[in-house]
């Protein structure tokens, strides 16, 4: 009797029906991905970090400059695509004032800015 009304729980769970967990016979391997991914992108963040906090006023004077080596260096560890470079500099030379008072909210938003 408890094997039926398990399999009919499990399959009622199987819609096409959109919902936030997706399908929960795939949370197992869904759990693996996301913690790759979670991995990935700790390890991006950290060597973003590194170069921000290591190089902070140089990147400061690179910002307000519309460019230079160790903003670059940032992007591209960051993963912001080279169309939306431009964007993203005038983006960070309107908040200035603010990175200035916090290099971690620099690092956020090149890690927002690189998706």
């Amino acid at each position: 009797m408890r094997m039926p009304v398990l399999a009919l729980i499990l399959l009622a769970a199987c819609s096409g029906e959109a919902n936030h967990l997706g399908n929960p016979l795939f949370l197992p391997i869904s759990g693996i991905g996301t913690a790759a991914e979670n991995a990935a992108y700790n390890q991006r963040r950290g060597r973003v970090e590194v170069i921000v906090k290591t190089n902070f006023d140089q990147i400061l004077r690179d910002i307000t400059n519309g460019g230079g080596a160790v903003l670059t260096e940032a992007m591209d560890a960051a993963r912001i695509p080279d169309a939306d470079r431009p964007a993203r500099v005038l983006q960070m030379q309107r908040d200035l004032g603010l990175y200035q008072a916090n290099p971690g909210a620099l690092v956020v938003a090149l890690m927002v800015y690189g998706g």
